[in-house]
């Protein structure tokens, strides 16, 4: 019987701990790492190159056809307004759900699973609009900066004004 409760201590404390924390797919664009929540991530894939779209912004790579599914792949480091990527067979693509919408980010590579606190979420310093624009909050993980793509932002204004 004290082992059961036991448990049922763990899974409570557990429970509040998870309630607490978010786990994170962490990517790298150079030397800058960049997190988004894991529970958006459907897959990670090779870079196969992508059709490309007229009418769009120069950080919209194209689309690829996943399983019957048109997604669209966005270059992560021009949105950042860094230039275009020139993949390699390094590079890879995060697909993820943004709503009921499934969107890629090309990234140079994943790098971890981070699971951190909410309490160490920190706004996004003032200074470069992109960053404010596209980022949530910013992370302090092992030494090294984190920041939490906001995914809504990263994909709209991805069609030219006509």
């Amino acid at each position: 019987m004290e082992a059961l409760s036991l448990r049922e201590d763990n899974g409570d404390k557990t429970a509040v701990v998870g309630q607490n924390t978010l786990q994170l797919i962490a990517f790298s664009i150079g030397e800058q790492t960049y997190g988004v929540e894991i529970t958006t991530v459907r897959e990670i894939r090779a870079w196969n190159g992508a059709t490309p779209l007229p009418n769009t912004r120069d950080f919209v790579r194209g689309v690829i056809n996943l399983r019957g599914t048109i997604v669209p792949i966005f270059d992560l480091r021009a949105r950042f307004g860094d230039g275009q990527t020139s993949p390699t067979k390094n590079h890879v693509v995060v697909v993820m759900s943004v709503g009921d919408k499934w969107v890629g980010i090309l990234v140079d590579a994943v790098s971890d699973i981070l699971t951190v606190s909410r309490e160490d979420i920190h706004n996004v310093p003032e200074g470069n609009a992109i960053d404010t624009e596209l980022l949530n909050g910013i992370i302090t993980h092992d030494s090294r900066m984190v920041g939490l793509i906001d995914l809504h932002a990263v994909v709209n204004g991805a069609k030219l004004d006509s």
